[in-house]
């Protein structure tokens, strides 16, 4: 049994559609803080500035809306060749009342020589996630010829893809998963789950290159957890495939694009990913390429997000000094659930509390500079602002802003994430990742399904009510989820809503000041 044909879709599964999800990678403000921490001059992003975003395989347009959403001077452009993406974009755009943004059906082969390119925008930000990895190669060189003709000079592109040699032990994995599913089941989610079935009956049967290895363990620890759409996406394209850094940063040099840093931002902290030893070797080379194939030789990543820019003006070190000193941060989680201790590849890294205990605090009063951050009295040390950016936005628990958050939200923010939430949220994908649109900040808040619908349901009503939205959320669940939600949903209230509030998803509480705030330059 096999696949319904499809000859447009050219071996990439367009059966069932794409999960909707946020990826903060993709955030022009997260990227531009990348090229800063990387020493490169980034874009010109301000409050209230046009800017023009390009999304190059958006699926279900989640990720170019929300930032929409939260930036309504920004023209934002979605292209994906799957129609079903595209009515499912265009169809949120209008329910939440998103003008700024539009969405193209377009086949990334072609479209670069085809008419339809003069209404793509000439962009400021290209992005694209995963797409590189699952499309073939007529794919892969549309979107370089596309990328030359429409990112501006000073441009930044996102790219993420499955990475190699990471990716060379779960290649024979993915293979199996493919072809068993082909063979056993008809529509692409269920060969997916049919494939996964296959391939850990073969570890139970401790085929040693899938049972002994900890990169397929670790893989398919997270396939088990997954919705079986993201499977078929994932695993059952033809084109599938890894790739070395290196041959990406080749094929991104015809549309005149330099490499610059990671998206992932510790990974641009070489002491926090390779140990002394492979730093040692690493350093013996002064291309940094070279030093991204040791960096990917030493690590078990599956998955790189690179940064490039189209031609790279480099800075001093007090030039990015200067620059990072203005960023603004917002905390995403409260200073009593701040993680002091971070799991990174070369082992372990701490947060010193004499240092960044009174940056923490500050945070949890609300969104401040780095600059002020660094001048605050009694601090052991006010160098080094990457630092503090990489640390507190790199292990996600602080989001860059481009000022602080409009009090009371606007009421496009709150019609997004209530159109999203009566769009996306069901009892089986309630971790599913997404985000929330802000008011003034420019940064959309990442988050799990059901702080969307708790998010939506606050705004929505005002006066909380969790053992109702428990009960609507567990209909068909297993007997004692309810309960399990109710209990979740109230934690939600009293940790998440904070932040939120914060933030700049929902207004004040009773007491506090819900003015509207000039915009930080």
């Amino acid at each position: 049994m096999t696949a319904p044909s499809s000859e447009w879709g050219s071996g990439y599964v367009t059966d069932i559609t794409y999960l909707p999800g946020y990826y903060r990678q993709q955030s022009p403000i997260h990227l531009n803080l990348a090229c800063l921490i990387g020493g490169v001059a980034g874009i010109d992003i301000a409050p209230g500035a046009p800017l023009s975003y390009l999304e190059l395989g958006c699926g279900r347009g989640f990720t170019a809306l929300v930032l929409a959403a939260c930036n309504p001077s920004w023209r934002v452009t979605g292209i994906d060749f799957n129609p079903a993406h595209i009515a499912a974009a265009r169809a949120l755009a209008d329910e939440s009342g998103i003008t700024n943004a539009q969405f193209i059906e377009a086949d990334l082969a072609t479209l670069a020589d085809s008419a339809l390119v003069a209404a793509v925008p000439e962009a400021d930000v290209v992005t694209q996630h995963g797409l590189w990895s699952w499309v073939g190669s007529a794919a892969r060189a549309g979107i370089v010829r596309l990328i030359a003709a429409r990112l501006r000079p000073g441009g930044l592109a996102h790219v993420s893809y499955n990475a190699l040699p990471a990716w060379q032990a779960g290649i024979g994995m993915q293979r199996v998963l493919r072809e068993a599913g082909l063979r056993l089941a008809g529509r692409s989610d269920r060969q997916a789950a049919a494939g996964l079935e296959i391939v850990q009956a073969l570890i139970a049967a401790k085929a040693p290159l899938l049972a002994e290895n900890a990169f397929v363990q670790g893989i398919l620890k997270h396939a088990v957890d997954a919705q079986t759409s993201y499977l078929a996406h994932e695993y059952m394209n033809s084109t599938w495939q890894p790739c070395f850094h290196a041959d990406v940063v080749g094929a991104l040099r015809e549309a005149k694009l330099d490499w610059v840093a990671s998206a992932q931002l510790l990974e641009n902290f070489s002491p926090l990913t390779l140990s002394d030893e492979a730093r040692a070797v690493a350093e013996r080379f002064d291309d940094p390429v070279m030093r991204e194939l040791v960096k990917d030789v030493c690590l078990t990543r599956g998955l790189r997000h690179d940064v490039f820019v189209r031609g790279a003006r480099h800075l001093t070190a007090a030039e990015r000094d200067a620059s990072l000193g203005e960023v603004m941060l917002g905390m995403t989680c409260s200073e009593e659930k701040f993680v002091w201790e971070l799991d990174v590849p070369s082992g372990q890294a701490a947060l010193g509390r004499e240092f960044f205990g009174p940056i923490v605090a500050a945070l949890a009063r609300g969104p401040q500079r780095v600059g002020d951050l660094l001048a605050l009295p009694g601090l052991q040390r006010q160098d080094n602002p990457g630092e503090v950016v990489g640390m507190l936005v790199g292990s996600d628990q602080a989001v860059p802003m481009l000022a602080a958050p409009i009090r009371p939200p606007e009421a496009r923010a709150a019609r997004f994430i209530q159109a999203a939430a009566r769009s996306f949220v069901r009892p089986d994908n309630l971790i599913s990742g997404i985000a929330l649109a802000t008011s003034g900040t420019g940064t959309p808040v990442p988050c799990p399904m059901l702080e969307l619908f708790v998010a939506a349901k606050l705004q929505e009503r005002g006066v909380p009510d969790p053992a109702a939205w428990a009960a609507a959320l567990a209909t068909g669940q297993p007997e004692g989820e309810q309960q399990r939600l109710h209990e979740f949903i109230n934690r939600l209230l009293s940790e998440r809503a904070p932040v939120w509030r914060a933030l700049g998803v929902l207004p004040a509480r009773e007491g506090e000041p819900n003015r509207p705030q000039r915009p930080i330059l």
